[in-house]
């Protein structure tokens, strides 16, 4: 689908803030409020505005600090589908967020979260590597957020530095 520069513009400034008032939105792209009403709800049918979300800093939530794990996948690809069907299958489970086609040394990239790390190793050991097409997995756990999807945390903590003894 080929958008328009305003098109494009109000697609921008969505994906930096969802929440930015539509008559603000209209000045900054100098369109009238029902103007951008209709270029939003055009995208939102046409699917190039998927989906809202909101990103959430768990860890300054008691009780929901969770894990999260990128989970390298190295697949046999099916014949007629290639890795399509065993992405579908591994983007079904409740627990993965994001699963990634990649080049390099592992085919996918699967994004994860649970309560705990030992819930992270079961999903791995019992549901990911016992698919019939996946060959290996590689488990990295995400230790510190800096920066997600264009959003800084804690900016405060970047002006710390530490200090190494001689």
């Amino acid at each position: 689908m080929k958008l328009t520069e305003k098109e494009i513009e109000i697609v921008e400034l969505l994906e930096k803030n969802a929440r930015l008032p539509i008559d603000t939105m209209a000045k900054m792209v100098s369109l009238s409020v029902s103007e951008v009403e209709d270029i939003i709800r055009k995208l939102e049918e046409a699917k190039v505005i998927v989906q809202y979300a909101t990103i959430v800093d768990w860890r300054k939530v008691d009780g929901h600090e969770g894990v999260t794990a990128m989970i390298d996948v190295k697949v046999t690809p099916k014949r007629g589908v290639g890795f399509d069907e065993v992405a579908e299958r591994i983007y079904r489970f409740p627990e993965v967020k994001s699963v990634y086609l990649m080049s390099g040394a592992y085919d996918l990239s699967v994004v994860i979260e649970g309560r705990s790390m030992s819930e992270i190793a079961h999903f791995v050991s019992e549901k990911l590597s016992t698919l019939d097409s996946v060959i290996s997995t590689t488990t990295h756990f995400i230790l510190k957020k800096y920066k997600h999807d264009g959003t800084v945390f804690e900016q405060g903590d970047q002006d710390r530095r530490i200090v190494v003894a001689p």
